[in-house]
């Protein structure tokens, strides 16, 4: 019998109401949860988080990181060979890996079917279009690899162990250079035609505001109005240098709100979680929107009071481990859907 994602992931196989784990202590929130009982004992994954400018190789038990090393990204292969030799480095004292995760930035190619499998397809990063990740990954490392973006791989992570634990529909969005979301259901992240693409619709524009935007395919989509690099070209000023009064603030939090409206009328997440560079870390812009998504939904959907409503958009519980720990995540999804291909 396969061992479930959470016994693989070092916690009980039995559903528990969702826990905020923001607010507890390094030690608490991210060490391992190894018991004799463990079957299996947590094994060791290694992990690889894909960005845009950095990168990260790292290898853990459970959400317990043993070792991790941040690297910048450069061209595919001499970054894809680094982040290998740190964890080859790193294995040959701690022991071999059982499988191997990735999140990565996109867009990817998911579907099994198509000549696209395991490549970023139409990134503007220069020479990393049509990159073949997932292939020359498994070239090096002959075990179970899991290969998905970055936000799905942090909304796993926070299922397993951070604020979304025991919610069956998790939405995760990261704002900061770009936008973008990730989601799952009944512990899988979606896919389809393609992986979701949040940062790139179009929603409703403040009234007057003729703010051409930045995203190079759609101009004023999401990411192009309510991004880092976005929110600086209406500034006039980096967002991190902001006060909490500028009167952008408010329009990037009744931009975001379409968004969370459209996912809650849509996804009916248990857990909305919104991080990255411009949106985490800011507890005055998750109040506003919350307000303004309470503002869009007119009470339609019922029993969704404030504090329930505070409840569903929040900070990740991982804070900035969600993007290492979801590529650990995905590892440990790989390790269950091919047990055969374990080492």
């Amino acid at each position: 019998m396969v061992a479930s994602l959470r016994t693989l992931a070092g916690g009980s196989s039995k559903q528990t109401a969702p826990t905020h784990r923001a607010s507890l202590p390094p030690s608490e929130a991210y060490s391992g949860c190894v018991t004799k009982d463990s079957k299996p004992p947590n094994p060791l994954i290694a992990g690889m988080e894909l960005g845009g400018t950095k990168s990260v190789a790292l290898i853990a038990r459970g959400r317990r990181i043993l070792k991790s090393a941040r690297i910048p990204t450069g061209r595919p292969a001499e970054t894809l060979t680094a982040l290998g030799d740190l964890i080859a480095g790193w294995t040959a004292r701690a022991g071999p890996i059982a499988a191997l995760g990735v999140g990565s930035f996109g867009p990817l190619g998911l579907d099994p079917t198509r000549a696209d499998y395991g490549r970023i397809t139409s990134t503007p990063k220069p020479g990393w279009s049509n990159t073949d990740v997932l292939g020359a990954l498994r070239a090096r490392f002959d075990i179970p690899t899991g290969f998905d973006t970055d936000v799905a791989g942090a909304a796993l992570a926070e299922s397993l162990w951070g604020a979304a634990i025991g919610a069956g529909t998790v939405v995760y969005l990261t704002v900061g250079t770009g936008v973008g979301g990730g989601v799952l259901v009944g512990g899988r992240p979606v896919h389809g035609l393609v992986h979701p693409e949040m940062g790139h619709v179009r929603i409703r524009r403040a009234p007057g505001d003729d703010f051409a935007g930045v995203c190079p395919f759609h101009g004023d989509c999401l990411e192009g109005l309510a991004s880092g690099p976005a929110i600086a070209a209406r500034a006039g000023a980096p967002a991190e240098t902001l006060a909490e009064d500028h009167p952008i603030w408010d329009l990037v939090a009744d931009e975001l709100a379409e968004l969370t409206t459209t996912l809650i009328l849509t996804l009916s997440p248990e857990r909305l979680l919104l991080g990255g560079g411009v949106a985490g870390g800011k507890p005055f812009l998750m109040a506003k929107i919350r307000a303004a998504t309470a503002v869009r939904l007119g009470g339609y959907v019922a029993g969704l009071s404030p504090a329930r409503l505070a409840r569903i958009i929040r900070a990740p519980g991982l804070g900035d481990r969600a993007g290492p720990l979801g590529a650990v995540a995905l590892g440990l999804r790989a390790m269950q859907d091919f047990p055969q291909r374990s080492k």
